[in-house]
């Protein structure tokens, strides 16, 4: 499965693109972190694996502007630390 298949069984969480092949791992991590169920984090790092996903989020909040919800970055910050 490549990511814009991914994206595309999910089209309900990435509701502002219709270009779902279009999207970068960074966007379909933050949209998927932020915004999807368990079972969708399960099946992202299955697809991209817990390090990719663990660094991507990493790179992701530690600069200035972060787009995602303060409760998803304590809780993944966490998830990280122990799985990562």
């Amino acid at each position: 499965m490549t990511i814009g298949d991914f994206v595309k069984q999910r089209k309900y969480l990435f509701w502002s693109t219709k270009n779902y092949d279009g999207l970068s791992k960074e966007a379909v991590v933050e949209g998927i972190l932020n915004y999807g169920d368990m079972n969708d984090v399960r099946e992202l790092i299955s697809l991209l694996g817990m390090q990719e996903v663990a660094k991507i989020f990493h790179e992701n909040t530690n600069r200035a502007r972060v787009n995602y919800d303060k409760k998803i970055v304590h809780y993944f910050s966490l998830f990280f630390k122990k799985y990562a």
